[in-house]
């Protein structure tokens, strides 16, 4: 066998229903569409979400909550990701996306409390929880609330 020989196997491809072509075609006239009715229209048929006029899954369930369109979205990072600066070193949002730990330094960053901290730093940031504040002094570092 050569690779101008090589044919897919019978049966494995199949060619596409061309409709509307005649009726020599076996797919003429209606073009395998029925009679009248809405999904004998053109784009006729129901949305996948549509229940026969039954009151809809999104209308029956009960709304619940709200959103607090005066959230502020914090870049959050936990003590033990400090753990990764020299000692004596002024951490800063732009020393925190110099080192890949957040995206951007002009997003608000938060220091949570997860790990643990054995050198002490300068940490800037837009906002510390209390056990985060409590190791990074705890560990003979300070620290310096950014305005958001």
């Amino acid at each position: 066998m050569k690779l101008h020989e090589l044919r897919p196997p019978t049966g494995s491809r199949r060619r596409r229903k061309i409709v509307g072509r005649g009726p020599g075609s076996g797919h003429g006239q209606t073009s395998g569409r029925g009679e009248k009715g809405q999904k004998a229209r053109s784009g006729g048929g129901s949305q996948p979400w549509f229940e026969g006029g039954q009151l809809p899954l999104h209308r029956r369930v009960p709304k619940r909550g709200f959103t607090n369109i005066f959230r502020k979205e914090y870049a959050i990072l936990n003590v033990k990701d400090l753990e990764r600066f020299e000692a004596g070193t002024a951490v800063t949002p732009a020393a925190l996306a110099e080192a890949g730990l957040v995206r951007t330094a002009s997003a608000p960053v938060k220091i949570l409390g997860q790990g643990t901290l054995s050198k002490a730093l300068t940490v800037s940031a837009h906002g510390f929880s209390k056990g985060a504040a409590a190791k990074i002094r705890a560990a003979g570092g300070s620290l310096e609330v950014l305005a958001s």
